[in-house]
């Protein structure tokens, strides 16, 4: 008879495969460069909504899309505060940030992710963040690495932040598989506008 922990474990990996699969074909339509426009068109205006005249000194962390992830480079190009990548330290870490500006050179790093070549080390009040597969509750499936949980548990521990799920609309599940150590988004936008917020 499997643990509680081992159906979770078994659920997740059933829902990243499927993810995967779903976010993929999303990616892979012919009108996707439209989509991936109107989404950061949306991301945008909520981001200039919900932060205000706060929005022009807001640290904003973005990341650089990998594999079938949804662009949001437009929407960090275009920031006038400033903006930054994220950065694997090691594995059961917090995320690190490291300031990135439009042509500032990308290098690989861990797990496949770009990651700036140089500069300072931020913290980010407002956060795009990347996944797989998000439900109507907010929650968000990633990576199985945890490293948004530690992170945004970190940052909420010291002030507020925001942080915000982008994806296609096709990532959307019923239900995402969760955990007690798993943080929920204040929102997320996709090509088709706000499909939540808290």
């Amino acid at each position: 008879m499997p643990t509680e922990l081992e159906t979770l474990s078994a659920a997740k990996t059933a829902a990243r495969a499927a993810a995967v699969d779903a976010r993929a074909q999303a990616f892979a339509q012919p009108d996707r460069a439209a989509r991936v426009a109107a989404a950061n068109d949306h991301l945008r205006a909520f981001l200039r909504d919900s932060l205000g005249s706060a929005l022009d000194g807001c640290v904003l962390s973005g990341y650089a899309p990998m594999r079938s992830e949804i662009d949001p480079m437009p929407v960090l190009a275009a920031h006038p505060g400033p903006v930054c990548l994220p950065v694997i330290a090691a594995r059961a870490q917090p995320l690190r940030f490291r300031e990135w500006h439009k042509g500032a050179d990308l290098v690989p790093g861990p797990f496949g992710a770009s990651v700036p070549a140089s500069g300072d080390w931020l913290t980010p009040r407002a956060l795009i963040v990347p996944l797989l597969a998000f439900d109507a509750d907010g929650y968000r499936l990633g990576y199985g690495g945890g490293f948004y949980d530690r992170t945004l548990a970190g940052l909420r521990a010291t002030g507020p932040v925001l942080a915000v799920g982008f994806a296609f609309a096709a990532q959307r599940v019923d239900t995402v598989p969760r955990e007690g150590t798993d943080e929920r988004l204040d929102a997320v936008v996709t090509e088709d506008g706000l499909a939540y917020s808290v």
